[in-house]
């Protein structure tokens, strides 16, 4: 897998038409276009449908977290509209649900086990007694358990995560800016060349890319410093 084929750019944007526009920059210098839930509200899935469609890698990041058949059913719906991600929230019901759905699909669940815009306050607040790290890990192997394709955690645990679970899970992380940029509303965060090196597969970055005044310049810079730590 190449340096580009690890950046997901996430189109956190209001509308379709600023992600068509960013789509049509970004070809060919980022691997997967991520579809997060500001632009499913704003026509993002029949986007998503028109990207796969053309040859694009599309991350459905909807986080799915309901009663286990309607989770069942909604990635069976996904399953073969040829998405390449589809995220779950990693509690062990929901997990085992979404599996359930996959069939013969190619695509690949994704447990979101901790945000990465919280930290051990926040999970406190929720009533939630372990660290983030503790609860990464406890998720991500749950998420192993259960047959999922990977997890999402950010950088901060992927090191942990590896050495609890091996190669057995796709790790997809967010919460990664390039030195210098803006963290914004994220914690829990590194650079692309430490999350990579710390054994990410996948990288995603949304604002530092997207909010640049050149989006495909933004994107080659952290290609190319994703490829140094290769």
């Amino acid at each position: 897998m190449s340096a580009r084929d690890r950046l997901i750019v996430a189109l956190d944007v209001p509308d379709t038409a600023t992600a068509e526009r960013l789509a049509g920059s970004l070809t060919g210098h980022v691997g997967v276009f991520k579809i997060g839930l500001e632009l499913a509200m704003s026509g993002g899935i029949d986007l998503a449908r028109d990207l796969a469609a053309d040859g694009h890698n599309v991350f459905l990041d909807l986080k799915l977290l309901d009663i286990s058949n309607t989770v069942t059913k909604a990635v069976e719906n996904a399953a073969n509209q040829g998405f390449a991600f589809l995220t779950v929230h990693a509690y062990p019901a929901a997990m085992r649900a979404a599996v359930a759905g996959l069939g013969d699909s190619k695509l690949c669940l994704l447990g979101v086990t901790v945000l990465t815009s919280l930290n051990t306050a926040d999970l406190a607040e929720a009533g939630y007694v372990d660290a983030p790290e503790a609860l990464v890990i406890n998720r991500a192997k749950s998420a192993a358990a259960t047959g999922m394709g990977g997890i999402v955690c950010s950088p901060k645990e992927v090191a942990a995560v590896r050495a609890q679970t091996g190669t057995s899970l796709t790790i997809v992380t967010p919460g990664v800016r390039p030195t210098g940029s803006d963290t914004g509303d994220q914690k829990r965060v590194a650079t692309p060349a430490s999350a990579i090196k710390s054994g990410a597969d996948y990288l995603v970055v949304g604002r530092p890319i997207t909010q640049s005044r050149d989006p495909a310049t933004a994107a080659a810079e952290i290609v190319t410093e994703i490829a140094t730590a290769l």
